[in-house]
């Protein structure tokens, strides 16, 4: 299972060979966007994706075909040979790819901020105990851990992909800086956390046993590979 991370800062140039290769309805997604900088964001992160796709089937990122499945969930339209599962989040100046075979992979990826209520938030949308384990921590050591759990219970979401259908207060995970792994019905997942950098957290779940994580970056130059 190899997830990439992706750094999203490009030259006017390389933004716009990036908007070259998306489809019409990507296109359209990214011109909803009222800020420029989040519609270059969108942009240049599914660019990035097409490409990581594109090199694992052995075609121009160009050629990739993507859809939706009934909880929104993107996948690849035609499929030519072996199944090929992805996931994608983007935050901040940075993106995280995720790229699996037939198992379902999710990945989130935050950029961290000051969140006052916190544990207000975990109270609200969280597990009952993961509110608890949070608000027990130093007040110094909320924010992190709260991005951190905040990333696990995305990741795990975006996997199953049913959306807002499962409530994130309908599982729990392990609070860092404890491993990431579910907790009570942990058999048949694999959790990592994923160095994304200072100020970021970020974290992939795969439905499989003893998943093997292979993180990757995207050289700097990533753009001028796309045609």
């Amino acid at each position: 299972m190899d997830v990439w991370l992706v750094d999203l800062a490009v030259s006017p140039d390389r933004l716009e060979r990036c908007a070259q290769v998306l489809d019409r309805s990507e296109r359209d997604r990214g011109d909803r966007f009222l800020r420029p900088a989040d519609r270059a964001r969108f942009m240049v992160s599914h660019a990035a994706l097409r490409l990581i796709l594109a090199d694992a089937r052995g075609c121009a990122p160009s050629e990739i075909r993507l859809t939706a499945k009934a909880a929104g969930k993107p996948h690849l339209a035609e499929p030519a040979g072996s199944p090929l599962e992805f996931n994608l989040s983007h935050s901040g100046a940075r993106a995280l790819i995720g790229l699996a075979g037939p198992a379902a992979i999710g990945v989130d990826l935050e950029l961290m901020r000051a969140i006052p209520d916190a544990v207000r938030i975990a109270r609200t949308h969280f597990a009952p105990d993961e509110a608890a384990s949070l608000a027990s921590l130093p007040a110094e050591a909320i924010e992190a851990a709260f991005f951190g759990l905040w990333t696990r219970k995305e990741a795990v979401v975006k996997a199953l992909g049913t959306g807002l259908s499962l409530p994130l207060d309908r599982f729990s995970v392990t609070l860092p800086p404890a491993a990431p792994r579910l907790l009570r019905d942990s058999a048949g997942w694999t959790l990592a956390a994923i160095d994304a950098g200072a100020g970021y957290a970020a974290t992939v779940a795969v439905r499989a046993d003893d998943a093997t994580i292979q993180p990757r970056r995207l050289p700097a130059d990533w753009p001028d590979r796309l045609c």
